[in-house]
This record gives C-alpha cells, sequence and structure tokens, in this order.
C-alpha cells in the first residue's frame, strides 16, 4: 500500500515505524529537515521536506498515485486542508485526519466529500480519554480494551504473590470459576512474551492479558489479585482538553476535584463543569496537596502536557498518599523506566492513537488494532466475511485454521453472545474473530487470512 503521512512528529513518526515494517511504500512529509533526516536514517522510508498542504508538496510525496494520506501535524487546519486537496487533485482514495479541536468534532457535517472531504477523524485526547475512563471503572487493571463495542473487554493485570490462580496451571482456572468463560491471551514475565499453554504456571509479578464478556470481567480479576475497592475520590492535575473531557466524563459518579494553574483556564472549567471543584494552583504544590487530602484520593491523574510535571507532581501525590497513580508521558522513551515503580500506570497518548489509526490502514477487514505492553505485541479484531468457498477461515474449527506463528485467537463475538476460543469451535461467517500476536512481523499473515477470494463476489 502506498502511504504519505504528514507530519514526522511522535505519532506520525511511530505510524511510519509500524507501516515500514511490514513492507508498505511510506512517504512522511514535514517542514522539519532533522525530523526527517532522523526517520530516513532509521527506517526504509521516503522523506519530503515542506508543508504538507501544498499541492507541489503533495505531488512530490507521490499523491499521484497513493492509495492513503493520513494527515497528522500539529495543525488541525493543515491536515484539513491537505485532504481536501488530496481529494480534489489527486483524488487519493483514503483520507485520515487528526483533529483536536473540540469545536471541529462537534460539528459532524463540516467532514463529508460536499464539505472537507476526511474519510476518518482521529481526536487523540477522546481516544485517550476513554482510555482512561476504562482503566477507572476497573480499579486494579494495567489495560482495559473493548472489542464489539464493548461486549468483550482485554484487561491486563499484574498477578500478585498470594493470588488464587499464583503458582497453579492456567487450566485450573476452569476449575475454579466453572460458570465463567476466560481465556488468558498473553502473559509477560520480565518483559518477555509467553504463549500460553494448559500448563502454563502464572507466577507473582506476571501481567496476564485475558478476554472475558464485559459481565465477567471483574470475577476474573478476583482469580489473578485481590480486588482493589472501586474508586471515590478522583484528583485530576491538568484542566486542559483531556483533564476537561475526562471530568465531564465522570463527575456524576465520582467525586471529582482538578487543579489547573492558568486562571483563565480555571474560569472556563467552573463554567463549563457541574459538580467538579476546580483549584487553582501548582499540582506539584506540596501544601496545596495536603490542604486538599491527597492522601483520602484514591486515584490522581497526571494529564497535562508536560511529562517532567506530570512525573514529578505523580511522585510527590504518591509519596503522600494516593493510593493509585495514573501519568500521561508523551515521550515513549520514559514509559519503559517509569511504569510499576511509584507510578502505577504511564499512558501514551501516541500508542493509544498510533492503535486507533492502524485500524483503518490494516488490510482486509481489520475493525481494531491495539497495542499491547507498548507496542511489544498486538490485538487485532478482525470480521470473518464471505462464504466457506471464498473465506479461509469461515466453516473452519480453530485447529483446522493455518495461524502465523505465535498467533492465537482469544474469542468469537457471534451477534450479541461472547464466545471463548477452543480448539474445536468453527468460525461463521459474521463472527468478530479476537487475535493476538506476539510477532507483529506476522500482521500481513493475519490480515490475508480474512481476505475474501474472488469467487465471493
Amino acid at each position: 500500500m502506498k502511504i504519505i503521512i504528514l507530519g514526522a512528529g511522535q505519532v506520525g513518526g511511530s505510524l511510519a515505524e509500524h507501516l515500514a515494517s511490514e513492507a508498505n511504500d511510506i512517504t512522511v512529509v514535514d517542514t522539519d529537515g532533522e525530523r526527517l533526516r532522523d526517520l530516513g536514517d532509521r527506517l526504509d522510508i521516503r522523506t519530503v521536506q515542506g508543508r504538507g498542504s501544498l499541492p507541489t508538496v503533495l505531488r512530490q510525496a507521490g499523491a499521484d498515485d497513493a492509495d492513503m494520506l493520513v494527515a497528522v501535524t500539529n495543525s488541525d487546519e493543515t491536515n484539513m486542508v491537505a485532504c481536501q486537496v488530496a481529494h480534489t487533485l489527486f483524488h487519493t482514495p483514503t483520507k485520515i485526519a487528526r483533529v483536536r479541536e473540540a469545536a471541529y468534532l462537534t460539528r459532524s457535517e463540516l467532514f463529508d466529500n460536499e464539505a472537507i472531504p476526511v474519510d476518518v477523524l482521529i481526536s487523540p485526547e477522546q481516544v485517550v480519554t476513554n482510555y482512561i475512563k476504562r482503566l477507572i471503572q476497573h480499579p486494579g487493571a494495567l489495560q482495559v480494551i473493548d472489542f464489539a463495542e464493548g461486549k468483550a473487554q482485554l484487561v491486563a493485570v499484574k498477578a500478585y504473590y498470594g493470588g488464587p490462580l499464583v503458582g497453579q496451571q492456567l487450566r485450573q482456572l476452569r476449575e475454579h470459576m466453572p460458570n465463567v468463560e476466560t481465556r488468558v491471551a498473553a502473559i509477560f514475565r520480565r518483559d518477555r512474551p509467553i504463549l500460553p499453554q494448559g500448563d502454563t504456571v502464572i507466577e507473582a509479578d506476571d501481567e496476564v492479558f485475558f478476554i472475558a464478556a464485559k459481565a465477567n470481567i471483574r470475577a476474573v480479576m478476583s482469580e489473578m489479585r485481590r480486588l482493589d475497592e472501586t474508586y471515590k475520590r478522583i484528583v485530576i492535575a491538568g484542566g486542559g482538553q483531556i483533564g476537561e473531557r475526562l471530568a465531564e466524563a465522570i463527575e456524576s459518579r465520582y467525586q471529582v476535584k482538578i487543579i489547573e494553574m492558568n486562571p483563565a483556564r480555571c474560569r472556563h472549567l467552573s463554567d463549563t463543569l457541574d459538580s467538579t471543584v476546580v483549584l487553582q494552583g501548582s499540582a506539584s504544590d506540596r501544601d496545596l496537596l495536603m490542604e486538599e487530602n491527597i492522601a483520602d484520593a484514591d486515584i490522581f491523574l497526571a494529564l497535562t502536557n508536560d511529562d517532567e510535571a506530570n512525573i514529578m507532581s505523580s511522585l510527590l501525590a504518591k509519596r503522600l498518599g494516593a493510593k493509585k497513580v495514573m501519568t500521561i508521558i508523551n515521550n515513549p522513551a520514559y514509559v519503559d523506566l517509569i511504569q510499576g515503580g511509584d507510578i502505577d500506570i504511564a499512558i501514551s497518548p501516541q500508542l493509544a492513537t498510533i492503535g486507533t489509526l492502524l485500524a483503518h490502514v490494516r488490510r482486509g477487514d481489520i475493525v481494531s488494532v491495539h497495542s499491547l505492553r507498548r507496542g511489544a505485541a498486538e490485538a487485532i479484531e478482525a470480521i470473518a466475511h464471505g462464504d466457506e468457498k471464498s473465506s479461509k477461515v469461515i466453516g473452519k474449527a480453530i485447529e483446522n485454521i493455518g495461524l502465523p506463528p505465535g498467533t492465537t485467537i482469544g474469542a468469537i463475538i457471534r451477534d450479541e453472545e461472547v464466545i471463548i476460543a477452543h480448539d474445536d469451535t468453527v468460525i461463521a461467517a459474521g463472527d468478530h474473530v479476537i487475535l493476538f500476536l506476539v510477532d507483529k512481523k506476522h500482521i500481513r499473515d493475519v490480515e490475508k487470512l480474512f481476505h475474501v477470494g474472488l469467487s465471493f463476489f
């Protein structure tokens, strides 16, 4: 696939890295020559220096015969104009734009071929807000991913010493929970992936990824670790777009406080939010945190745009007694360094956004793609289309499907039913199939499995 990526920042660079390793023809456009040189040295891609919204620059990048334009520069306006130019002058089939400004996003009539021709809108703030909301709803989870509009969920938990399943084989999960269908999809032990088998023994500190119907998630979590109590008191550091959206989404169910430095922003938050308490000041101010009884907070969320400020305020909040801290980290190099110590969960907006982007770039009928363990593995939701003649998977038991090495099928969602996959489970047309890959180089092979042969048409 020939793809033009506008913007060589963290999202554009990460996307180029993902796609270049999968035999795509990638061109990255940016005004920053140094960034482009760095990407060009590391990856097998073309680079073009210039403004991505200009017709001459897009032509130079190969827009005449590109399959897709992904506009992820820091400017909403540049991204939207680039899609317009690609549509009008080059008839680019698929145009994806990152748009952050809520005032644009609330006007859906803006984005169609008669107005601004954007096929897929990506809002990183909304993606991250939804992600954090799911983590709040599942205390103790390290990662929560929805499949088939939330009918099934994939949850990562750390197995604690003394948990019911620690030291036991996975096959005993069924004995512990005879009425609950679940499957352990992946285990990370000391940062290395393990493909789970029935005789795999769970060890303390393993990160265990399991899939189950949404209603059964809490029961399965209790087998891996003692359940955390439901959160009540939440403190948010940073009243920017993510902080505001999150407070708006959760304030009816939790006691929420926002700490924000900017007085004008504080006034806006006070006017906009209903029951959230808005405090002006620095989240790194020890006296302010003590005054606001940070020791009573169930969760402290550092959501500013400044990584260092987020890390320092989180460490301070944890030291002063906050039970759990989650921190947004924009620099991917920091994420592995800090997660799991005093900071319980580090959230990378780039990785959350990349998953949404990849779902629209993959071939075959891939609905969603999610990075596990900060990109070390992937979970994919694909729809089985066609019939037994045209499809490589329909009508076949899972044990007879030629899955690539390191790939497993965890679950199938059929209409409203979540079916946990076993060797003899047969895939039917229209099934949503949840697959796990510990080796991303086999993504192409998974896509080919879900291609429909010509006989279907």
